[in-house]
Order: C-alpha cells, then sequence, then structure tokens
C-alpha cells in the first residue's frame, strides 16, 4: 500500500497525529513492571514510522508525554524520562537515513539538562531530513499551548506591535508550537479510550478520528494502514454541504 493510493484521494491525508494509549495496561496484563510497557512502545513507534513513510504522510505527531503525565508515580516518571533520551540517541542514525526529520513540541521548562540536550541534539541533527516531519509532543498540553499563544500576542499588544484589531485566527496560530504545520487530518487513539486528553486541541478543529481497542504496544504498521483505510471512507465536508 502505498502513499498515492492516499494522496490521490479526494481527502487526501497529509498529517497524522497518534495518542499511544495502553502501555501500562498493557504492562500490567502481563505481571510486569509499567515502564516494560513504555520500553515495548518504542517497538510500535518504529512500525508507525515506516507505515507513515511508505503511506507518503508528510507529518506524524506521536503524544509521548503530557503535562498531567507528572502527577504518575516518580519511579515511571524517570523511567520515561531515561527513556526518551536513551531512545533519541539510538534512533538519530535510522531516522536519518530514512529522511525524517524531528520536532518537539515541547514545553522545554521544567524538564533535565540531559533531556533538553537531547531534544536539542536530535532536532540539530535531523534538521536537514525532508521524506517527513516526526513532531513529538513532549511535556505538552494543548491548554497551555494555547494560552502561551495569547500570551505572546498580548505582550506584542502591550508593545504596541499589534492592535486588537489585528488578532484572528493567522496571528494565534502563528504562535502555536505548530506554526506553518497543517492541521491534523486524522487523529489515532489506541486502547479504547475515546478521549482527546488535551492533545492538539485547536489544531484538531476539522480532524477525524479513529479509536481502536489495541493497546499501543500491539500496534503494528497494519494497524496504521487500517486506521488509513478508514480515513479514506470518509467524506469530510468542513461544515459545508455535498
Amino acid at each position: 500500500m502505498h502513499g498515492s493510493n492516499f494522496n490521490d484521494m479526494e481527502n487526501g491525508i497529509r498529517h497524522v497525529a497518534v495518542i499511544m494509549d495502553g502501555n501500562g495496561r498493557w504492562a500490567t496484563s502481563r505481571g510486569l513492571e509499567r515502564i516494560e510497557g513504555h520500553y515495548r512502545g518504542v517497538e510500535a513507534v518504529r512500525h508507525t514510522i515506516n507505515a507513515a513513510l511508505e503511506a507518503g504522510i508528510e507529518y506524524l505527531t506521536i503524544y509521548a508525554f503530557s503535562k498531567e503525565n507528572w502527577g504518575r508515580q516518580k519511579d515511571e516518571v524517570n523511567g520515561l524520562m531515561e527513556l526518551f533520551c536513551k531512545t533519541i540517541s539510538l534512533e538519530v542514525p535510522s531516522l536519518i537515513e530514512k529522511g525524517v526529520r524531528v520536532r518537539f513540541l515541547c514545553d522545554r521548562a521544567g524538564l533535565s539538562e540531559d533531556v533538553v540536550g537531547s531534544l536539542d541534539y536530535c532536532e540539530n541533527k535531523t534538521g536537514h531530513c525532508e521524506r517527513m516531519t516526526l513532531l513529538v509532543a513532549l511535556n505538552y498540553g494543548a491548554r497551555d499551548e494555547i494560552v502561551s499563544a495569547v500570551k505572546a500576542i498580548a505582550a506584542k499588544a502591550a508593545g504596541g506591535e499589534v492592535s486588537p484589531s489585528d488578532i484572528d485566527e493567522k496571528m494565534l496560530e502563528s504562535c502555536l508550537y505548530t506554526a506553518a504545520i497543517p492541521d491534523p487530518d486524522l487523529i489515532i487513539r489506541t486502547s479504547g479510550e475515546q478521549r482527546l486528553s488535551n492533545f492538539l486541541l485547536w489544531q484538531a478543529a476539522y480532524s477525524e478520528f479513529y479509536f481502536t481497542p489495541v493497546l499501543w504496544p500491539d500496534f503494528t504498521e497494519e494497524s496504521f494502514r487500517e486506521a488509513l483505510c478508514e480515513f479514506g471512507r470518509r467524506k469530510r465536508r468542513f461544515g459545508k454541504t455535498e
């Protein structure tokens, strides 16, 4: 199944976002520590990247760690941060070989120097890649992103750079982490949960949603293709009639 199958459609797809859910449940159902589920989930990320590349997707966003995730057990959070650093350093050569540019949708405040250093390293090393952009939402919250954008506009207004009448959707979008990136056409959530969980609230205004009971560590390239096929059967109207 190749990218042209989707890009030639009337509702062609450029950007897919994924809420990777179910790592902990996958592990506990097998009598393992929750962190083992996150390690297994890395393999699912690899499968998803490969499937997205095969389908000709331009942008793939994955929800790796939310603002709310800091409320989890300290051992799990520390293990996740260690996993991020380790995975980033190991995956960079493969991502470069595949032509994948990485960007982080991220509030770097509150992250350790080691984590921030890993993020910067990955972005710098893959910055020249052009086949696909992988956006990793890390220490991310959509409400926080919108508030930060509003603050940036308010600061410009206070400085006399803009007037209230100048403020519109385009200006706000330019202050989001996803500035200049198309909104997701499709948002996939695994594990059977059916909510956004503070993910891309502004950008998801007209996204299609696909929910699957599959736990994230069991999500395969075929799972991704099934989601794309379901997207292909949908009729997107964006508020208009046929």
